[in-house]
């Protein structure tokens, strides 16, 4: 059962001591990798997830060959919204982008834990508000926004999540998670490189310079980041 000193996954953390004393029974800690699929489209949803320091990327298909990220999920969230839909089936792949440290929860025990625990209620019924923002705007920022912003809006939001700005992604990992040809994605890292707003070498990327790396995102960055502090009160 895990402490809650030690949970940072904001919405378990939310939530009053007495209702996460109860819930946390049910919780088992996990180490998700990299590469890992914890959901496919139209599957049953067999465990849910409040990741702590990793990262889920939220995929929709575009044709039979390729995918594109629609959302993700870290420390602010869980994985399995449906759940609180009433529906036990995901709508996406839902793809580990960032390895890492997760809670999981037997779904069946996460539906009854949900329908008795008004705290766990009003923290996923605020999320799920955020979320439908985010995958709403990332569908407008994939459209309209350029390649360099739309790069440095995602760097940001995964740092954001996973707690640091240093993590392992290839080239050619990001460019699905985009839905970009790798070439565009490389020139877009050259060039925030250039500017000295982000080290990249080997798989692994650091970011040098946040408050330049956010004057070089869309403001799509900004609109979700203040959506999720309206849904946190």
């Amino acid at each position: 059962m895990p402490k809650r000193a030690d949970v940072s996954n904001r919405i378990l953390a939310s939530i009053p001591t007495a209702e996460y004393q109860r819930l946390s029974r049910r919780l088992s800690p996990v180490t998700l990798k990299l590469g890992q699929v914890l959901y496919e489209p139209g599957k049953a949803i067999r465990h849910v997830y409040f990741p702590i320091n990793c990262l889920v990327s939220l995929l929709t298909a575009v044709d039979k060959g390729r995918t594109l990220e629609v959302g993700m999920v870290g420390n602010e969230g869980m994985a399995g919204m449906p759940f609180i839909l009433g529906v036990g089936v995901s709508g996406v792949r839902a793809l580990v982008q960032g390895a890492g440290r997760a809670l999981r929860m037997d779904a069946a025990h996460f539906r009854t834990e949900f329908n008795r625990n008004p705290g766990l209620q009003q923290a996923l019924y605020r999320y799920t508000y955020a979320l439908m923002a985010q995958i709403s705007q990332t569908a407008a920022c994939n459209r309209f926004h350029d390649t360099e912003a739309r790069l440095a809006r995602w760097l940001l939001m995964t740092s954001d999540r996973v707690g640091s700005h240093s993590f392992d992604l290839t080239q050619a990992f990001l460019a699905h998670m985009l839905g970009l040809r790798r070439v565009g994605v490389t020139e877009a890292a050259s060039a925030l490189k250039k500017r000295k707003l982000i080290d990249y070498v080997r798989g692994h990327l650091k970011i040098l310079d946040v408050a330049g790396l956010r004057q070089a995102s869309c403001s799509c960055y900004q609109i979700v980041n203040a959506v999720f502090a309206r849904a946190q009160g």
